[in-house]
């Protein structure tokens, strides 16, 4: 059955009873209620590695600021990842971006129907491509999504991962063969219900399932053996230090390149920590060879901790006083001194706005720590002149590793 798919006698079933049981149990998601390939593809750029919950609340404000795709084909990068701010992966906010302008470029603002041009424009890959022309303009397109794959998986009990060679060409294969001709878009979204709601990762309610006659894995009993999966590596944790460096009533903020991680997005100035260094030297070295300027430690400021696709983050972050230098920058490419109060007219990642309370209480009037009336340091730390202490704590911040 893994080889040769499902027997014709079998497919008439099986599309009967899943488009049966989608009929009365889909979610009512707003994105299913359109056949405007704008806001499909919205939606299924957005749900790329996210949850629907979260799409939820992002999709419509996103569409209510770039209601045409000539609305975001025309909009700054920035604007686009501000309205992305939160969501993650903003590599897919940047290839929307831009193939939107190729799309108004090439093709006159429309959508291409034709799969072999659709999937040229940037971000596009096999996934979204069939899923928005499927759903668009009704291509008997077979979607492959993570919910699809786990799905065809228990199906066959496919003995091969999912992201192998051997085990991509059986689920393409059967993905294809299961696909309704007749109503393409509406048995994808069954299947990436199905796997949603029923085939979950674990604990799938196998007995609330419409194919279950047809399941290898429910009938062998261990459905949560499939797909399989290699063993987890071990996710590192990188120390990081990073500096809000404040001069007058301004702090400073970078920007980083766009390609890579969190690309495009403003955020302070920082880096990994060198072996054997402490948070509060790295923050310093970091500080002068991304921007030039020197200055000193005033408190620590706050600790965050957050996690990536593939790493942790462990991040000092430091109040500092600026002391000298103009800003000549090495790695980022734009930097502005801003306000605290204009902090939310820019993109930041995620990690910088956990942060964000303690340095707005750190800054109020009344807190400030180891400053003077106009804004200038007074009595800086022991570890700021020199000293082999660590600086002092701002005002609730968590301390640094040994303080």
């Amino acid at each position: 059955m893994v080889e040769s798919g499902f027997e014709k006698q079998h497919l008439q079933r099986f599309r009967e009873q899943l488009l049966a049981w989608y009929r009365s149990h889909h979610r009512p998601l707003p994105w299913r209620t359109t056949r405007d390939p704008y806001r499909i593809w919205v939606s299924e750029v957005m749900l790329q590695q996210t949850q629907v919950r979260t799409v939820l609340e992002y999709y419509p404000r996103f569409l209510a600021r770039f209601p045409t795709l000539a609305a975001l084909a025309a909009a700054p990068l920035d604007a686009v990842l501000k309205a992305w701010e939160g969501l993650g992966y903003y590599g897919r906010a940047r290839n929307f971006h831009r193939a939107a302008g190729l799309v108004m470029e090439q093709f006159g603002g429309c959508i291409p129907e034709d799969p072999e041009q659709f999937i040229r424009l940037p971000g596009v890959g096999e996934y979204t491509c069939a899923a928005v022309l499927s759903f668009s303009f009704g291509l008997a397109l077979p979607v492959l999504d993570g919910n699809v794959k786990r799905v065809l998986a228990r199906l066959v009990a496919l003995p091969h991962p999912t992201h192998k060679a051997a085990g991509s060409r059986i689920l393409k294969m059967l993905a294809k063969q299961l696909l309704d001709p007749r109503d393409p878009a509406r048995f994808n979204q069954a299947m990436m219900e199905l796997g949603s709601l029923i085939c979950t990762p674990t604990a799938p309610a196998c007995n609330h399932c419409p194919v279950r006659s047809t399941c290898r894995a429910a009938h062998l009993g261990r459905p949560e053996n499939f797909p399989r999966t290699p063993a987890r590596k071990r996710i590192p944790t990188v120390p990081v230090a990073v500096a809000v460096v404040r001069r007058n009533s301004q702090v400073l903020i970078t920007r980083r390149k766009e390609e890579g991680l969190l690309g495009g997005l403003w955020e302070f100035p920082g880096g990994k920590l060198k072996p054997g260094e402490a948070p509060e030297e790295a923050c310093l070295r970091e500080l002068h060879e991304e921007t030039g300027i020197q200055a000193r430690v005033e408190c620590h400021l706050a600790r965050v901790k957050h996690a990536y696709s593939h790493f942790k983050i462990a991040m000092d972050v430091y109040l500092c006083h600026y002391l000298e230098g103009e800003v000549q920058l090495n790695g980022p490419v734009d930097f502005r001194w801003i306000r605290l109060d204009e902090l939310s007219a820019f993109a930041f990642p995620k990690a910088n706005h956990k942060f964000f309370p303690a340095l707005r209480a750190a800054l109020a009037p009344t807190s400030r720590p180891n400053t003077a009336g106009n804004g200038t340091a007074t009595q800086p730390s022991t570890a700021a002149q020199g000293g082999e202490s660590r600086p002092t704590r701002c005002s609730n911040s968590e301390p640094p590793p040994g303080c």
